[in-house]
């Protein structure tokens, strides 16, 4: 279920959304990153971060894309690398079992709720934040609903690993420093509040 032994090929033709979401994310990654490197010669990319960020100020003025743009953006190498790992690991059994117009929803709605969540609870007008991370947390929340409501849909091995990486992606959002904690907790919280409308009709992933 989180082995990948697809080649390049096979994994874009049968986890198309997550294919795409990885080629967003890299595209404007390094679109931003070579128009800083450049000092802005490289086109609109730092004209792209700057009305891309999530800034709880330029939502509460009335910016409301800000709460789904972060999802696209990364800060560093590192940052894009894990995200982009973690897609390609955790992704593709829910996008399977469910659907890709339905992993799609699930996606960018925890992303948007989790960036609805930072806006509502950290007061700090000048707070800003990025990344995709929210989304991934909302991936882990609907495994961790299925673990504990929909346990035909995962079997104890594959439910070991999850609950591993739930309790090391939570531990390391408080010890590492620059996290969005609240996006973090809010993607998995609504992830696991989502489940239930987007698994109704799921399969198991062996199954499928």
């Amino acid at each position: 279920m989180f082995i990948r032994n697809e080649s390049f090929s096979s994994f874009k033709r049968n986890y198309p959304v997550i294919t795409t979401l990885i080629v967003i994310n890299v595209i404007l990654f390094l679109w931003i990153n070579l128009s800083l490197w450049t000092g802005g010669l490289f086109p609109l990319g730092l004209e792209i971060r700057q009305l891309g960020i999530g800034i709880n100020g330029a939502i509460a003025e009335g910016q409301y894309w800000r709460l789904l743009t972060p999802v696209f953006l990364h800060q560093g190498t590192g940052h894009i690398l894990f995200n982009s790992v973690s897609l390609i690991l955790f992704a593709p059994a829910l996008e399977k079992m469910i659907g890709s117009l339905k992993f799609l929803a699930v996606y960018l709605l925890t992303g948007f709720l989790a960036n609805v969540a930072t806006f509502l609870l950290i007061a700090n007008p000048a707070y800003s934040h990025l990344g995709a991370s929210g989304a991934i947390f909302g991936v882990f929340g609907v495994y961790l609903y299925m673990v504990i409501n929909r346990k035909e849909l995962i079997d104890a091995m594959n439910t070991q690993i999850i609950m591993i990486i739930i309790v090391i992606g939570v531990v390391s959002t408080f010890i590492n420093p620059g996290i969005n904690i609240l996006g973090h907790l809010f993607g998995l919280i609504s992830g696991a509040a989502i489940a239930p409308l987007f698994l109704r009709k799921a399969k198991s992933f062996y199954s499928v």
